[in-house]
């Protein structure tokens, strides 16, 4: 089912748009046991989840490859990004794979994407988000506000632009325009990426967000692939998609009371 057009307006307003059930439930249960088998963990011993959170490459088997190109996922693509102008996923990854625990994960900072590889082998961001046109949340797991949902700052997206515009195409330092991101965007409220197996959420590639620790008794699986684009995107386009909408330069918010933020790192 295509996007409705309110649906449009929010991934501009509010950075992301949440998908409910965009592939089926079994396709999902058959990626998960491939996911179980590779963190090494049993999933009925709890006495085997030692660590917080296990990373998990990508994964490209025909479980995953059906997850990522369904025609819900297609039709949202192309409402948000455009026809033809991102690349089709050949899989999913990566996935961090977070487990019930007293110990602080050491990764659930506020930050924002990197889009590419810069100049000896940085991570790098532009104004036009070179190498991400958007950022997927896959949900493979029940996720209630216990289970580690990723945290998203509403509206987070729309303080970045102002950050990279000057920058141009020369791009920022992925680790210095996080720092400058979180500051600009502390007066943004939270929300939490929950939901059900088979849910996406669907993000603005600019969208602040962040990880926490998982207070709750069940793992959570969730996969976090980017959309490629095909071409350049353009914040002046003439007719702009969705995503190209919100880049648009907009004056900087500079919250009165700044203070230091945890690392940006990957949820």
């Amino acid at each position: 089912m295509a996007l409705r057009t309110e649906q449009v307006e929010q991934f501009v307003r509010d950075g992301f748009v949440k998908l409910d059930g965009a592939f089926p439930v079994d396709i999902g249960e058959r990626c998960v046991r491939e996911l179980w088998d590779a963190t090494g963990c049993s999933r009925t011993d709890p006495a085997t989840w030692t660590q917080p959170v296990v990373r998990l490459g990508g994964f490209s088997t025909p479980p995953f490859r059906e997850a990522a190109t369904t025609p819900t996922l297609h039709e949202a693509f192309d409402a948000l990004v455009g026809v033809g102008r991102w690349q089709p996923l050949g899989g999913l990854g990566t996935f961090p794979v977070r487990f019930p625990s007293d110990e602080d994960p050491g990764d659930a900072g506020w930050h924002v994407e990197a889009g590419y590889a810069g100049p000896n082998g940085e991570f790098w961001l532009d104004h036009r988000s070179q190498g991400r046109a958007l950022l997927l949340l896959f949900l493979f797991s029940e996720v209630g506000p216990d289970d580690a949902p990723t945290r998203i700052r509403v509206g987070s997206h729309l303080d970045v632009p102002p950050l990279l515009e000057p920058a141009g195409d020369d791009g920022r330092k992925w680790l210095s325009l996080c720092h400058d991101a979180v500051e600009a965007s502390a007066h943004r409220p939270v929300a939490l990426a929950t939901g059900t197996v088979g849910d996406v959420y669907v993000c603005h590639p600019f969208l602040v967000h962040g990880a926490q620790p998982h207070r709750g008794r069940t793992p959570r699986f969730m996969a976090q692939p980017p959309l490629v684009p095909v071409g350049a995107l353009d914040p002046y386009a003439a007719e702009p998609n969705a995503v190209e909408r919100a880049m648009a330069p907009r004056p900087a918010r500079r919250p009165g009371v700044t203070g230091r933020t945890s690392p940006p790192t990957w949820h």
